[in-house]
């Protein structure tokens, strides 16, 4: 198969889909691989690194979409790409349709093959391509917010880990999954009291069991969230329903209970984020303030480290582009039902059913696409 690695050209956006050792990886296997030129530059591979790995370097976008039987990505096509895009074309990337109608209407109409990291399964129904971005931005989480606490940048100026005799900030992370221990663990990490919530009474068995002392795992309800948001110096928006839109679990009038110069990162933005106040925003411009609360809603968090995200992705995203490429992608899907429940689309048709609810789409099971 002739694969193509595509440069990313969303905004600050400086990963890339596949390194040169991935490159490799997929040449001993009999394919084709085709870089864009200087697209992994952002994450310290060079043009002559992937020539190296046995690649072809082409000048434009075009020319990749043009010759490649699949294409990759980290974020998903941009409207400039839309057309770029072939029939029957294998699109293996980031695509979170379900957040966004213009993307999903626009690529309903290339009827190709639109396989979306974010909704693969692993056997223990664990999204292994979600995993690795979800554990850098749960870190990140952290990392940004005790910044934006600072005066200088209209926080609380509050140090989150306190010091001798002065109490620590208070950390609210919404959601146990990756993301949220990630957040919780960095937080604990730096001293933070720290509230993690979960509706999963095993889960915040696991928890209980394995996080430091200062982290409090708790049943979440709406009005533990109502309650603890008053007392939080930061709240970490960590919840995913894959697939589907996140909820929207702290609303504007729960702004007015909080902390002026508090400040609240979702991480769930990619999917339409988990505050009703939240909008996309980009590490160029990554902050807003809504009735004195800090508003951190980046999109693409993991792209301000793209060296420790690229291997990590390519970590986890290489066995899976591997076996699409060496079976074709219904052989994969058949063979494999972590990968058929990442099939979004195929030819014109909605194969993933959060994705259809969110729009009011007709949906089409995978399977009789596969038959």
């Amino acid at each position: 198969m002739i694969v193509g690695i595509l440069k990313e050209i969303k905004s600050e956006e400086n990963r890339v889909s596949m390194t040169p050792s991935g490159v490799e990886v997929m040449i001993n296997n009999g394919h084709t691989l085709l870089v864009e030129k200087d697209a992994g530059i952002g994450s310290g591979f060079s043009n002559a690194m992937y020539i190296e790995a046995g690649a072809e370097i082409l000048p434009t976008p075009a020319d990749v979409f043009g010759r490649s039987d699949m294409v990759m990505h980290v974020k998903e096509p941009q409207p400039s790409e839309y057309a770029m895009v072939k029939k029957d074309q294998i699109v293996f990337t980031y695509l979170h349709f379900a957040a966004d109608e213009s993307l999903t209407r626009e690529f309903l109409k290339t009827d190709s093959i639109a396989i979306a990291y974010e909704t693969i399964e692993d056997k223990h129904g664990g999204l292994p391509l979600l995993t690795p971005m979800s554990e850098v931005a749960g870190r990140m989480s952290i990392q940004e917010a005790a910044k934006y606490l600072e005066r200088i940048h209209g926080g609380r100026g509050i140090l989150l880990g306190g010091v001798t005799g002065v109490p620590p900030a208070t950390v609210v992370v919404i959601g146990g999954g990756v993301v949220g221990t990630n957040a919780a663990q960095m937080a604990c990490g730096l001293g933070a009291k720290v509230y993690l919530l979960d509706m999963n009474l095993d889960r915040l068995r696991y928890l209980s069991e394995v996080m430091p002392k200062n982290c409090f795992p708790m049943m979440s309800s709406p009005a533990t969230v109502r309650q603890l948001v008053q007392e939080a110096d930061v709240v970490v928006g960590a919840v995913l329903i894959p697939g589907a839109k996140a909820p929207k679990l702290i609303t504007r009038e729960m702004l007015g209970t909080m902390k002026p110069g508090a400040v609240i990162v979702d991480v769930a933005i990619d999917q339409g984020g988990c505050f009703e106040t939240s909008k996309p925003t980009t590490h160029g411009d990554p902050i807003y303030v809504v009735d004195g609360i800090i508003h951190y809603c980046v999109a693409n968090m993991p792209g301000a480290v793209p060296i420790t995200s690229t291997i990590a992705l390519t970590n986890a995203t290489l066995p899976y582009a591997v076996s699409i490429a060496n079976k074709g992608w219904k052989q994969a899907c058949r063979d494999d039902k972590g990968i058929k429940l990442g099939l979004n689309m195929a030819h014109g048709k909605i194969t993933y059913k959060g994705v259809s609810e969110a729009f009011g789409l007709d949906y089409t099971p995978a399977d009789a696409l596969l038959s």
